[in-house]
């Protein structure tokens, strides 16, 4: 009886499991309802346990039964870890030159993107060259790796939902002249070759200069205490 009872047990939790990832692929209400539907079939396996077999079963079917729903909060967090993605951000030389630093990480904050690398280096014009490879057919190449390593740079990797998207519209255009007000670029800049802040345009070039910029040991994963106030995360 015993033996009938694990076996039944696992075939019941394996198949929250599965059902686990069948759901989450549907969101996470639908995670919730397995979560429920799973919880009650293992309640039925512990009343059956119990007239079975006495008190022998219960405490090892109690443990059994808090499985599924561990795994679904686990299933959760890596769930809402995936969507998260991130983007390299860089203050130039005039930004930084301007006390600029503090203004502009705020509104990232404020928004609630969050920081995960962070560093202030002076790129040698090699380097520059490498950051700026896809512009290097256009005539103002030389002067623009110049001007970025002219002076200390402020490289940072930002990490949220839509971080890559949000964060050029938080840049603004790259003409600040034609930048909307409110925007980092519209507020703060005049001059093209002025503009005081790059970010990447798009989920490849992001991780190329995230590679380029920074060492993996240099980014840091980390759960903010914020993240359920700004996504609604438990």
């Amino acid at each position: 009886m015993r033996s009938q009872i694990c076996r039944s047990a696992r075939s019941f939790i394996s198949a929250a499991s599965k059902q686990t990832s069948r759901s989450f692929s549907g969101g996470r209400a639908a995670a919730a309802g397995a979560a429920v539907s799973s919880r009650g079939r293992l309640s039925s396996l512990a009343s059956y346990g119990a007239s079975e077999s006495g008190n022998a079963y219960r405490g090892w079917i109690a443990g059994a039964l808090a499985l599924p729903t561990a795994a679904f909060m686990l299933q959760e967090q890596e769930a809402h870890a995936a969507e998260l993605e991130r983007t390299f951000i860089a203050i130039k030389p005039d930004g930084v030159q301007r006390g600029l630093i503090s203004e502009i990480v705020s509104r990232f904050e404020r928004k609630g993107f969050k920081l995960v690398a962070i560093k202030i280096v002076i790129p040698s014009k090699d380097f520059a060259q490498k950051h700026y490879h896809d512009l290097s057919e256009r005539p103002f190449f030389n002067g623009l790796c110049d001007f970025l390593s002219s002076g200390p740079v402020l490289a940072m990797v930002w990490e949220g939902e839509g971080v890559i998207k949000y964060g050029r519209k938080l840049i603004g255009a790259t003409d600040p002249q034609k930048s909307e007000p409110g925007t980092i670029r519209g507020d703060l800049a005049v001059v093209v070759g002025r503009n005081i802040i790059h970010g990447s345009d798009g989920p490849e070039t992001a991780k190329d200069e995230i590679n380029l910029w920074f060492k993996p040991d240099e980014l840091v994963s980390y759960t903010s205490n914020a993240e359920k106030w700004i996504y609604g995360a438990n």
